[in-house]
Order: structure tokens, then C-alpha cells, then sequence
């Protein structure tokens, strides 16, 4: 096959094979249509806004940029890029858009404008407003829209409703450079999974809004060595240790009025949650910088004062669940805790779910019950290896609605659910529209077909029941001996890849038709299992390598792995296990890539790293044990040596390439091999085309040398 028509110039060009896929589902409440957004084809990186009519069972395009902006290019403000980088979104056009109650009205930016699309209609307009635009919200009744502009938060009517002459208002606007209102500091977009920074009122008429003051966080530069003349980017990064953004709350009234919300937050700095509906007060959850601690509570907007609804505790530390907390309609808050070894759903004062589920998340809330993702509880494990399913829980019963071996999710609004669904057999994702659990849509997906099988293995490996994948070139006979071993995980925190989706071991797939059998092996750590499995890293973040050396030799019992020629490779997570391989177990590992890696947790952001390690004014020998380049952890560095060929985007503003600098200064010093590959101008994405593509192939070929010499 040409290098044109490859794997890797595929992979790179279809962002994964998820260009051309439906995703962003929303759902009329009248059970008429289903907004979501997709690209043109697998190849076309530009999204559109499409509803189906689900009275017609017909697709049409709500909004097209390439009509709005009349051909030309986006332009993107920095803080949509920093927006974008937060949420690893590499593609283009409508990226994003948020609705009103009905689904009648969405909202989005494009090159920093503010457009409308009126779903019923078909229909959309520009908004002529102040810009950048960032992350405009229309309100429930769909009468105006907020959005954030040069750090202030600002409402405008929508023309043709009843409050259109209250024209364009800035509700708050920054005292200085340094603060923003209606954003999320980078701690809450890169850890805690909140994205957004200010929250409508159920009835339209106020919005809760963060105040974000980055004065207090220190300020690192970040410079492209590929181009001296360009100023260096300022970013205020909160390193492990160093103070966070303050961050407090207002409520900001259309009619003028501001109420500063007020809490603990010297205890709880933290603002983690933020949910407002018609079922209740606003509800807030807040953390303590430890997240040992965490309170729910209810706000006054007229006074901004809170209420304590209950308080939880954990000696390790409190995970943050999507969709929760939450009310039900009537009036029981919604939580997900650590309880009896099992994460579990609580409604109210029941905890309807028991051991056999984990839950991840609530997906929707309504009089015909919640909906929530869950995997196989602990005990239940080796059963389902790699699924997610979609449960609906009522206070009498739990009933799966996902059918079938795969990882399912759901988004769903009075009748109407639409169930995406992915699994080992069949490439890419289905989206099938249910009313009343009869199916009456799919949802098209213009994806590119891989061309690649994935011929994938599970297992449970060790003492431990390690999850792993394990993949073998196609075509592979037993008379073909043994092979060479690529270890393939992420093995931390967040990051599952044992997992029953197909196009999720495509990357693994075509390592092992190079000649390797691939490993793929969530170790503790990684999450889906239960939380004493999540939680087995306390204070040792390197403990994740020792289950890594256990599947490998696990396996090796039963399948044809060479153990003199072993090889690991990781981005990010990946990255960090991948030199820690290299550095701490070369009688074990002969090779390693090692992708963007955190080589000091001293240098990574607070949220993170001190939910696993702590503070490092208090726990120094933590921190040293887990280091890649402090004394105290390249003391564990064993005899020996293993080549590393160590890849790092220079404009990577998550884990900065000052790791990797480091890493590869100790190496010097120590007269350990390496390579290092910088990357001019990337992140710590890398969705460049022909960034993507060659990344696997030099990789590859790295791997090559260096095993035929162990």
C-alpha cells in the first residue's frame, strides 16, 4: 500500500477515524428532534450543526460554518484555544454549542462571532456582539444568551422575543487582567472536568458566575525554539504546591443586582460542581485542596449564603463523578460515593445500586428514573472486561438498557434516548434512537471504515486480575514462534484502554502487524474497577510499573511472547510509565518510547498531582520516589540500559517540555542512551497530519533497532 493510503496517514488524517461521526447529542423534550454535530465525511475536519426530525425521519443541516463565515478560515481567540486544548477538541467548525429548554434554540461561536440556529425552523443568523465570543449559553427560556468576551460576562436578547429590547449588557466585567468572569480556571478544565464557568436560572431572569483571579498563580513562558523572533507565551500554571487561581462565585442578576456567594473556602477552595434546576436551590460541590474533604450545598441567591446538605470524608481522597450532584424532580439530591468497596449511586437517603455495578456517572434525571454508566462492579469483574453499560435506576429496580458486549452510553429526554454504542466486532460507534426502548432512528455516521481488523484478546493477568488486551500481527500461526513484545498502556489515573471498542486498539492493532505482540494492561490505578483499585497509587504514583511487569510476565504463560525482546511505549501517563520501565527495569525492558511524559511531578498542576501525592512541602520523599530526574529517583535506577527515544511537543502548555529537558539532562549526566525528538509548534495533542503519521513510523522504526540489539 501506498505511504498515501496507509494506516498511518489515515489514522492522522481522520483524527482517529472520529471525523465524519456523530456526537453532541441534545433531545427535544417533545420527543421531535435530535441536534447533534458531525462533519461532512471522515476526512473533513470542519463540524456541522444537523437535526433529525424524528416526525419525518429526516437529516438536515441546522448550520453550516463554512456559509456563516462565507468561505473564509476560522480565527480562533486564545482563549478558545486554550478552551479547545483543555478539552483535546483537534477538529473544527461548530465545535460546541450549548441549548435552550426546548431545544428550539442553539447557540455557538465561529472565529470568535456569536450565531444562532433555530432548530425548528432550520434557520441561522449572526448575532452582531462585542467579541471574541467564548462559550455562549442561551438561557432556559431561550430569550437571551450569555457568553464571555475579553473576560467579562455579557447577555444579550434575542431578537424577537419578549426581552429583546434589554439589548447587549456586560453583567461583569474584570477588575484587572488577571480576573475573568464566566470561565473555568485551568484546573477545573484540565482536572476536575468543568469545563464551563457560569450557569443559567431555571427561569432565565440571573446566572451564577465564577470570578476567576489568576494573580495569585505563578507565571511560566513558553516558547517555540523553532521561531526566536515571537514573544514567549505567558501561562499562569498552578504547579503541585504552588497557589491555585481564587476563585469565588456571584450571582448576577439581569436586573443589575450582584450577590457574592460565600462558603469555606479556606477549608474548600475548591469549586468542583455547580447544578441549577427547577427542582431545587442551586447545588454546589466544593472540595478541600487535600479532596480529602467535600461538602454539598445549597445556595440563597438573595443573600448568598449556603447550606450544608451533608458533608463527605475519605482518609485517600474523593473522586469527582460527571452529572452529579443533582436533584431529582422531586427534590432528592443525586450523588455517587465510595461505599462498602463499591462505587454507588445515592438518591436521597438510598443507595439504590450495590456492589455489582461501579457506577462512572449520571446521564439523566427524570420521573422515569436516572440514567447512569456503569462497568462491572469488583466482584463481578473478569466477566465483562472493557464494557460500559447504560442502567436506568428507579427506586424499585436496575435495568440495563445497553444490549450486548461493547462501551455504551446515552443521552436522553423525556421519551427519546439516543444510545451510542461501540464494540470489538464492528468498527466505529452506532447511534440509535430509542422511544420507549423500540428503536425508530439511527443516526448516520460518515466515519471512514479503518480497513484494519483489531483482533483482540482479553484476559486477567496475575495475582492481581490485571485487565489486559493482547493483540498478535494478522495472520499469525503458532508455528510462527515467539514475538517480540510491545507493552502499549496509558496505566494511570482517568485513562482506561482495556476496553470493548474496536477502533480503540487500531493503534495497537498495526504495531503488532510490524511483527509484535502488543500488551495492553490497565494496571491499579487506572479507573472502572473499584475504587480501592483506583486508589491502590496513594502516595506512589511509580507502584504502577509493578503491575505492568506482572501482566507481561503473566502472559507470557499462554501466549507466544519474547521476554529478551520487550518493548514499552506511552504518551502523557504513558509517557512517565514508559521511562520509568526504561529507568527502573531495563532487566525487564530492552526499548522504550516515551510520549510527552511528566518526568517531575513537582513541574505538574496541583488538582492532579496532590490528589496522588499530596503537598510536596509535606510529602518530599513522595515526590522524589515518583521523580524520573531527582536524586532520590534515578536512585532507583537500576544497572544497565535501555534505549529511549523521548517525543515532546514544544508548545505543550499541560506537561511542558521543561520534563522532558530534565529527563534528558539527568540521562546525559548519567551516560544512559536516548534520543529526543522535539516537535516545533505542538501541544500536547498532536492532530498536524503529518505530525500524527510520522510519529508512528519513526517509532516503529526505533523499535526496530533497538530490539535487534537485545
Amino acid at each position: 500500500m501506498d505511504r498515501q493510503h496507509s494506516f498511518p496517514r489515515r489514522h492522522a488524517r481522520t483524527q482517529r477515524f472520529t471525523l465524519g461521526a456523530p456526537r453532541a447529542f441534545a433531545v427535544s423534550p417533545d420527543g421531535e428532534r435530535v441536534t447533534f454535530l458531525r462533519s461532512r465525511s471522515g476526512t473533513d475536519r470542519s463540524h456541522l450543526l444537523w437535526v433529525l426530525d424524528l416526525t419525518t425521519g429526516r437529516e438536515r443541516v441546522a448550520a453550516d460554518p463554512a456559509d456563516l463565515l462565507g468561505g473564509a478560515a476560522e480565527e480562533l481567540s486564545p482563549e478558545e484555544r486554550a478552551r479547545r486544548e483543555r478539552s483535546r477538541e483537534g477538529s473544527g467548525g461548530i465545535v460546541g454549542y450549548a441549548v435552550d429548554d426546548a431545544v428550539e434554540l442553539a447557540a455557538f461561536a465561529l472565529s470568535g462571532r456569536l450565531f444562532l440556529a433555530e432548530l425548528r425552523a432550520g434557520t441561522a443568523r449572526e448575532i452582531p456582539v462585542p467579541g471574541p465570543v467564548v462559550d455562549p449559553r442561551p438561557s432556559p427560556d431561550g430569550r437571551h444568551v450569555a457568553y464571555v468576551s475579553g473576560g467579562a460576562l455579557h447577555v444579550v436578547a434575542v431578537a424577537g422575543t419578549a426581552g429583546d429590547a434589554a439589548g447587549e449588557n456586560a453583567l461583569a466585567s474584570p477588575e484587572s487582567p488577571d480576573v475573568t468572569y464566566g470561565l473555568a480556571e485551568f484546573a477545573a478544565a484540565e482536572e476536575m472536568d468543568r469545563s464551563r464557568g457560569f450557569w443559567w436560572s431555571p427561569a432565565g431572569d440571573g446566572l451564577l458566575a465564577a470570578r476567576v483571579d489568576e494573580s495569585p498563580v505563578q507565571r511560566w513562558w513558553i516558547a517555540d525554539p523553532a521561531n526566536p523572533g515571537q514573544e514567549p507565551q505567558e501561562v499562569a500554571y498552578p504547579a503541585a504546591g504552588t497557589p491555585n487561581a481564587d476563585v469565588t462565585l456571584l450571582h448576577l442578576g439581569l436586573d443589575g443586582t450582584r450577590t457574592v456567594v460565600t462558603w469555606d473556602r479556606e477549608r474548600h477552595p475548591y469549586l468542583a460542581r455547580v447544578h441549577w434546576s427547577p427542582a431545587g436551590p442551586p447545588l454546589l460541590l466544593v472540595q478541600s485542596r487535600d479532596q480529602r474533604s467535600a461538602q454539598y450545598l445549597t445556595v440563597d441567591t438573595g443573600t448568598g449564603s449556603t447550606t450544608v446538605l451533608r458533608t463527605d470524608e475519605d482518609p485517600v481522597w474523593l473522586e469527582l463523578q460527571p452529572g452529579v450532584p443533582a436533584w431529582t424532580p422531586d427534590g432528592r439530591l443525586v450523588r455517587i460515593s465510595d461505599e462498602s468497596g463499591a462505587r454507588r449511586l445515592h438518591v436521597g437517603e438510598r443507595a439504590p445500586t450495590g456492589p455489582e455495578l461501579h457506577v462512572r456517572g449520571v446521564l439523566d434525571i427524570s420521573d422515569d428514573g436516572i440514567l447512569v454508566a456503569a462497568s462491572a462492579g469488583e466482584t463481578a469483574a473478569g466477566t465483562e472486561i472493557g464494557e460500559g453499560h447504560v442502567h436506568r435506576v428507579t427506586d424499585e429496580a436496575v435495568e440495563r438498557v445497553s444490549e450486548g458486549p461493547g462501551v455504551h452510553t446515552a443521552v436522553r429526554s423525556g421519551a427519546v434516548t439516543v444510545l451510542v454504542s461501540a464494540s470489538l466486532g464492528r468498527a466505529g460507534t452506532t447511534a440509535r434512537v430509542l422511544r420507549g426502548g423500540e428503536q425508530v432512528a439511527t443516526v448516520a455516521s460518515f466515519a471512514e471504515d479503518p480497513q484494519l481488523t483489531a483482533r483482540v484478546r482479553f484476559a486477567e493477568a496475575g495475582e492481581r486480575r490485571i485487565p489486559c488486551a493482547v493483540l498478535l500481527p494478522t495472520g499469525y500461526r503458532e508455528e510462527d514462534g515467539p514475538l517480540p513484545v510491545l507493552m502499549d498502556p496509558y496505566g494511570g489515573p482517568h485513562g482506561k484502554r482495556v476496553v470493548a471498542a474496536h477502533n480503540a486498539h487500531l493503534t495497537s492493532q498495526w504495531f503488532a502487524d510490524q511483527g509484535f505482540a502488543v500488551v495492553v494492561a490497565d494496571g491499579r490505578g487506572t479507573p472502572g474497577r473499584s475504587p480501592a483499585w483506583e486508589k491502590a497509587i496513594a502516595g506512589d504514583l511509580a507502584a504502577t510499573l509493578d503491575d505492568q511487569v506482572e501482566a507481561l510476565h503473566a502472559l507470557a504463560a499462554d501466549h507466544p511472547l519474547d521476554l529478551g525482546r520487550v518493548a514499552i511505549r506511552g504518551w502523557s501517563f504513558g509517557g512517565y510509565l514508559a521511562g520509568l520501565a526504561a529507568l527502573r527495569r531495563p532487566d525487564v525492558f530492552h526499548a522504550a518510547v516515551v510520549g510527552a511524559p511528566v518526568t517531575d511531578w513537582h513541574l505538574y498542576d496541583t488538582h492532579y498531582t496532590e490528589r496522588y501525592l499530596g503537598l510536596p512541602q509535606d510529602r518530599p520523599a513522595a515526590y522524589a520516589d515518583s521523580s524520573l530526574v531527582t536524586d532520590e529517583g534515578l536512585s532507583h535506577a537500576a544497572e544497565g540500559s535501555c534505549p529511549m527515544m523521548i517525543i515532546h511537543g514544544l508548545a505543550d502548555d499541560n506537561v511542558t517540555a521543561a520534563h522532558t529537558l530534565r529527563l534528558s539532562s539527568a540521562l546525559l549526566a548519567a551516560g544512559r542512551p536516548h534520543e529526543v525528538l522535539p516537535l516545533s509548534g505542538v501541544t500536547h495533542m498532536t492532530p498536524q497530519e503529518q505530525v500524527a503519521e510520522n510519529l508512528l513510523l519513526l517509532q516503529v522504526d526505533f523499535l526496530r533497532r533497538s530490539l535487534a540489539r537485545a
